[in-house]
């Protein structure tokens, strides 16, 4: 579940993270079947009222989150964020669905404070849920390596999808695949 850092925004799918995750995932897991349901533009709210219809459909024993970005940059109310979120890993708990939720960092334009704010929904979640949390995926790719941001400096390019894709992998599997 995610949004455009995930749905491979301006890059072929095949390249993208979960693709390469999912073939990383297999070469241990053979009988794994990664399903992406990241959409472009993607809100917490939006992701809460697809993911019942998606846990039924699907049926995962695991579930990547990334989401909250596009709550971000819209400037959504940090509660409404955070229940949003809260809902979207009980549900998944509920199912006896494992959670690994990666947290999402935002311009530096909105302001420190606001940007601490809101990682705190993250940290205070994954600390309340007891969930796997990832809380800098874009840290190794945004300052250290500014080819692998496209122009509007929010995306990854191609260029970063396997170190993407690495970075979840090794928390994934330190995490589940014991």
């Amino acid at each position: 579940m995610g949004d455009s850092l995930s749905a491979a925004y301006n890059i072929s799918m095949e390249k993208s993270w979960p693709v390469i995750f999912q073939h990383k995932l297999k070469s241990v897991e053979s009988q794994s079947e990664v399903i992406n349901a990241s959409i472009s533009g993607e809100t917490t709210l939006g992701g809460a009222e697809r993911l019942t219809t998606l846990l039924d459909q699907h049926k995962p024993s695991h579930m990547i989150l990334e989401l909250g970005g596009n709550d971000g940059l819209r400037g959504f109310k940090f509660k409404q964020t955070k229940q949003a979120l809260e809902t979207m890993i009980s549900m998944a708990q509920n199912q006896k669905v494992k959670v690994l939720m990666i947290g999402v960092r935002l311009p530096p334009n909105l302001g420190p404070v606001y940007n601490r704010r809101f990682q705190q929904i993250y940290q205070q979640l994954a600390d309340q849920l007891d969930i796997v949390y990832l809380p800098r995926f874009l840290e190794g790719v945004a300052a250290a390596n500014p080819e692998w941001m496209q122009q509007d400096g929010i995306h990854p390019t191609v260029l970063a999808q396997p170190f993407l894709a690495n970075k979840v992998f090794s928390l994934f599997s330190s995490s589940y695949l014991q």
